[in-house]
């Protein structure tokens, strides 16, 4: 026991075994919630965040942080309303802009974190400033979007297991499997884990340090703004006040899901069990009718506390045995 303990999947464990006591108490509880379509829909409820986890996952590994994803997942959106009904461009065009503008706001943060040597925390809440002042430049108001395509993205449903899922879950679950990808099988994955492990001796290893970091967070910021794509989707809105606090559900995905805090070990994986905590949880409290949803928020700051604690002490540990 003392040896799973001190392995650095032990939280993930942790992450996975808890997502199934909850299901199943929360199932004996309110029996509907066990249901196939229940299920599924903590994935089409949650697609955005877990591609915005996704791309989190990569900078936190990397011993970095990154609070902009929620204010680009609002931009995305607001760009995107505003080029469909107002500059009339054509859904696929839109959908590329958006992309691609996400992912060079992402970089730039990057490139000034790594070449100006400046702290990833203070970068990206510059970032989060900046985006959300943005959203308010294209407009104070919510912009509906009506656009077939998005309409159409918005109220398919795609018939699995008894069950259905939207498209976002599609697009949601496609990342992740690239992220794992990428993650575990490419040099880039590697480069990922080496500079959070230990920067110095990544460079020491003749590692393209300046060149990875800038594609985290480039990830992070295509992921946040293909969050926000899908986020059109199913809000079929633009508004300066979406995804208020996401960064935060997302670092707090990330870190249940079993990645450390302090960088250079996680699973890209453990950013859909996060997630799909995180959705139980906002599911229980809205069976159960009596309780705030703001106890959503009061739970999972406890878990993400008992999470940071553990890794702490696990770090800890680890590094005595090594001493001894």
């Amino acid at each position: 026991m003392k040896g799973l303990l001190h392995t650095p999947y032990f939280t993930s464990l942790v992450t996975v075994l808890l997502l199934v006591v909850m299901l199943g108490l929360g199932g004996a509880a309110y029996p509907g919630l066990l249901s196939t379509q229940v299920i599924f829909n903590l994935l089409i409820d949650n697609a955005f965040l877990l591609v915005i986890a996704v791309g989190m996952t990569f900078v936190i590994v990397s011993g970095g942080i990154d609070l902009s994803v929620g204010s680009v997942l609002a931009l995305s959106t607001m760009i995107a309303a505003w080029l469909l009904n107002v500059a009339h461009w054509p859904p696929l065009l839109v959908i590329l802009t958006v992309l691609a503008l996400g992912t060079v706001f992402g970089a730039g943060m990057g490139a000034l974190i790594h070449y100006f040597k400046l702290q990833p925390f203070i970068v990206t809440l510059a970032g989060m400033f900046l985006a959300r002042g943005l959203c308010y430049l294209i407009s104070i108001n919510s912009i509906t979007i009506d656009d077939p395509l998005f309409v159409a993205m918005s109220q398919t449903q795609l018939g699995f297991l008894g069950g259905f899922v939207s498209p976002g879950v599609v697009i949601a679950v496609l990342t992740l499997l690239l992220a794992i990808w990428l993650a575990h099988a490419t040099p880039f994955g590697r480069a990922v884990y080496a500079i959070g492990g230990n920067e110095q001796s990544a460079l020491m290893m003749g590692l393209p340090v300046g060149r990875t970091k800038v594609f985290i967070y480039a990830f992070s910021g295509f992921c946040a703004s293909l969050g926000g794509v899908l986020f059109s989707f199913y809000m079929l809105s633009g508004y300066g006040l979406h995804a208020q606090g996401t960064e935060l559900d997302a670092i707090a995905a990330v870190v249940i899901g079993g990645t450390l805090l302090s960088g250079g070990y996680g699973y890209v994986a453990g950013a859909l069990s996060g997630v799909l905590v995180l959705g139980t949880i906002q599911t229980l409290i809205a069976f159960d009718g009596t309780l705030s949803s703001w106890w959503t928020k009061i739970v999972i700051g406890g878990l993400l506390f008992v999470f940071c604690v553990v890794q702490r002490l696990m770090a800890m540990g680890q590094k005595n045995t090594n001493g001894s």
